[in-house]
């Protein structure tokens, strides 16, 4: 991982690997798959009477405590009601209570991963070709069929995204903005958060020089209301909940969606919306060449192909000295500078290509203006495919450019 150790680790409840950790990594963020460990509450406390109660009443104070102080107080309560202050096993879980419990760790950044379990993991996908009776051959084959079945799935995934359309759950500015941006499978996350907000009643406690403090009441029951605080920076247009959802998982909740709405908020700041998930995002990996797409070779790959193979030549080359290096550092700069000025001329102009072009913008140039006639609107449409042309022969212009001073060096 470039030397460098990963910000995150989820494994299985184990005090030995808790300590290797400690040692090797102890800036890694280490959590306990709570999969694991809510798996082993029957085979702990079935020797208790009513162990079914008890372990319905240990879920629900593991999941439902929003803060530290009510956590520390429902676990002690539910100790004391259920006579289980000398059992071990829980005195244990309540000292590593920091690295299994979810108000403990809903501060850091983990993509709502909380478990390990296999259904959960790589596994189940991997076993739908790979089992282990299968000889190195046919492992082989099965790993590149998988990986097919794997482009396959994606390049599906990607067409739906941008060829078709998840309907409005509530009609929200904010819900459009984040349709437009994110893929559907992240849009449905979203939008179960809107939904939710439904169920969400909005009070302001509080409020001075742009900053207020609501509280959200969210009715989870005929009979149980959760309470959330839930602040809100109007100058730096900021919102967060107490229940973390966002820090933790990259969703903004259903409490804080509720806030927003109660301030008529129409669009969220930038920093809600994550590169990661967005439909339009470039993956590197898409560019390496794959057995199963030979044929669907996009010209992007191909002009890609050719300029790994130039710039190997030319890194071989370069790195034979500290002065042949600099050069290059200092040609790829010039380029690199050269592109971003070419791509910065080009950008917000009209685009007839069949990634930019839209039903919208050929409207747009279909609409007749005061005063206009059917000629007026042909040249104008005219003049837009003669200026989308002359942009195409100036792209491969300067690629080609690129290539020749790849050579040159």
């Amino acid at each position: 991982m470039g030397e460098n150790a990963p910000k995150g680790i989820l494994t299985y409840q184990c005090v030995s690997t808790k300590r290797t950790i400690e040692a090797c990594v102890p800036t890694i963020i280490h959590r306990w798959c709570i999969w694991h460990i809510t798996k082993k509450i029957p085979s702990k406390l079935n020797g208790y009477k009513g162990h079914i109660e008890i372990e319905q009443k240990m879920s629900h104070v593991v999941w439902n405590s929003h803060t530290k102080e009510s956590f520390d107080r429902n676990w002690n309560d539910f100790l004391l009601k259920y006579g289980l202050v000398d059992n071990k096993w829980l005195s244990d879980l309540y000292e590593d209570c920091h690295i299994w419990v979810l108000i403990y760790l809903d501060h850091h950044f983990c993509v709502g991963m909380r478990s390990t379990q296999k259904s959960e993991s790589m596994y189940s996908f991997f076993n739908k070709f790979i089992t282990q009776n299968n000889s190195l051959i046919q492992f082989v084959k099965q790993c590149n069929n998988c990986l097919g079945n794997m482009e396959q799935r994606e390049r599906e995934s990607d067409a739906a995204d941008f060829h078709t359309i998840i309907p409005y759950a509530i009609k929200s500015s904010i819900e459009a903005q984040f349709q437009h941006l994110y893929t559907h499978q992240k849009f449905r996350k979203v939008q179960a958060q809107f939904r939710g907000n439904a169920n969400c009643i909005t009070r302001l406690t509080n409020s001075s020089l742009g900053y207020s403090v609501y509280e959200v009441g969210e009715q989870v029951s005929s009979s149980i209301f959760n309470k959330f605080a839930v602040t809100y920076n109007s100058v730096a247009t900021q919102v967060k909940c107490q229940c973390l959802l966002f820090e933790s998982s990259g969703i903004l909740c259903r409490h804080a969606l509720s806030v927003l709405s109660f301030e008529r908020v129409t669009q969220v700041s930038p920093r809600y919306i994550l590169e990661q998930w967005s439909k339009k995002i470039k993956r590197r990996y898409t560019h390496i060449k794959s057995s199963h797409n030979k044929p669907l070779l996009e010209p992007k790959s191909k002009r890609f192909d050719e300029l790994v193979f130039h710039s190997q030549n030319i890194c071989e080359f370069a790195s034979e000295s500290v002065e042949l290096t600099t050069i290059l550092h200092r040609t790829y700069d010039n380029v690199m500078v050269e592109m971003k000025e070419l791509k910065a001329k080009r950008k917000g102009t009209c685009s007839l290509s069949h990634e930019d072009a839209n039903l919208e913008s050929v409207n747009e140039l279909q609409k007749p203006s005061k005063g206009s006639n059917k000629r007026t609107l042909g040249s104008k449409l005219d003049k837009q495919i003669a200026n989308a042309s002359n942009k195409k022969k100036t792209k491969v212009l300067s690629e080609a450019k690129v290539l020749n001073l790849f050579d040159a060096v």
